[in-house]
Order: structure tokens, then sequence, then C-alpha cells
């Protein structure tokens, strides 16, 4: 696909709340980076920012409401280590407490009420009842003025013990490779796993099953959460441990990319 820019890297971030953003943003995380930029991709008046439009990239990068999340710290990293002529792009589409099944385009009418509560609606209305199709129409539009470098995923909590968790990830994979007409061998999966054993993670049996995602998906890569701080709810990273895993995210990128 022709795109007016082949310096502008652009990344793919989606899942439930940790990618999202649930943890507190701080003055550190404001401090604004002239080459990352992101997509907003729900309207926030509070932020002056309307969806489809890019900006300066300072949380939240999903919904306004949202706080730091990984893809912030992944896109800091890739900027500030990447040469001078390369921008770093994001584009977060993220549900807390959604089921990864929630973005296939096939079957994600069956998961829009995974929890019955005003807020898990709300969420996804305001991605205009489809997440998928959200993220896809801001990725076209992005790839008019950019190039599809990465897709980040961070999801699990809500699947644990789901030994089916990697088929559900493969199949919105690859339709996402599909949709907008992308090679797997140009643009990696990175997931990252969720809160480690090592830290009381409630859901840590999930990173059993997100560590045989490769076997399933050969590009996908698997980030780890091992020494990533959390919140006292023990599913939550905290702002330490979003920015160390975010940018664990952004070294595996590097590497891909022979950085």
């Amino acid at each position: 696909m022709f795109s007016q820019d082949q310096n502008f890297h652009i990344y793919l971030c989606l899942g439930q709340s940790n990618m999202q953003g649930s943890a507190t943003v701080e003055a550190q995380d404001k401090v604004v980076m002239p080459r990352f930029k992101m997509m907003a991709t729900t309207d926030c008046s509070e932020k002056g920012r309307k969806v489809g439009q890019w900006y300066q990239a300072v949380p939240p990068l999903s919904q306004c409401w949202a706080g730091l999340s990984p893809a912030d710290y992944f896109g800091r990293t890739m900027a500030a280590c990447t040469p001078d002529s390369i921008t770093v792009g994001v584009i977060n589409v993220a549900i807390g407490g959604s089921d990864i099944r929630l973005f296939n385009k096939d079957l994600y009418k069956a998961y829009t009420n995974t929890y019955p509560e005003q807020w898990f609606a709300d969420q996804i209305n305001a991605y205009g009842g489809n997440p998928y199709e959200r993220l896809v129409k801001m990725a076209k539009k992005a790839q008019r003025t950019g190039v599809i470098k990465g897709i980040l995923l961070h999801q699990g909590e809500t699947n644990e013990r789901d030994s089916n968790w990697p088929l559900y990830v493969k199949a919105v994979y690859e339709n996402l490779l599909h949709d907008l007409s992308l090679s797997a061998d140009d643009v990696p999966l990175l997931a990252g796993e969720v809160v480690h054993a090592d830290q009381g993670g409630k859901c840590s049996s999930m990173n059993y099953i997100i560590n045989t995602l490769p076997f399933y998906v050969p590009t996908a890569f698997v980030i780890s959460s091992s020494g990533c701080s959390v919140r006292e709810d023990n599913v939550h990273f905290n702002s330490a441990g979003v920015r160390k895993l975010g940018r664990r995210y952004a070294v595996e990128m590097l590497s891909i990319l022979g950085y």
C-alpha cells in the first residue's frame, strides 16, 4: 500500500484494561517527545482530540478517561532509540474487561455483554459499538501517511485458563493482516504476559497459555512481565510496572527491526 512517508512507523495496540491504561499518570509521563505521535481513536473534548486525528502522544492514548498504558513507554522508547528521521505513531483501541473475541469481526456481537454493567457497554459504544472496525478504520487512515510496522497486544485476564486463546488471537491477527493488506513477515505480533506470578498475579496462570502463542503464530513474540510491579488488585500494573513492560515491548521490536 502506498504511503507518503516510509519513515512514519505506526503500531496498532489492542487488548483489555492494562493496554487501555489503568496506571496513574505522573508528571514524567506527560513530557512531550516530538517524534512520538498518537491517533485519537475516540473523541475527547477534554483533551481537544477528534477521532482519526494525529496528536503528540501523551496519556491517555485510548479512551479519554484512561491512564498510563504500555503503549506509552513502547512509543517513547522506540522514538528515543531509532534514528532522528523516524517518527513513531501508535493507535490504541482497548476495552477493559474484554474477551479477546470482542476483537473478532465475525464473533464480536456475542461478547459485547461479557459484563452486564453500563461501564462495559460505554467502553464499546465509545468505539461505535465495534472496536475491531474502529481499529481497522483508523489503521487504514494511518496508512495514507505512514507504514504499519507491528501489532501490540495485552489481553488475557478475561480468558484465563482458556487453552483456545492462542487460536482466538491468531484469528484476530490474521484478520488485521488481511483487512489492512499486510504481510505477517513485515508486521509481527508482540503479546505481553499478564501480571506475573512473582508479583502475586491473580491471573498469572494465563501466562503459560500466552507463552504458547508463537507455536500458533510464528511471527508472534511474547513479552515477559516478570518483575513488573503491580497495583493492590494484583491484576493491573502500577505506573512503574507499566513503564517497564512498555520498554520491554520496545526492546523486542527494536531487535526485530535490527536496531
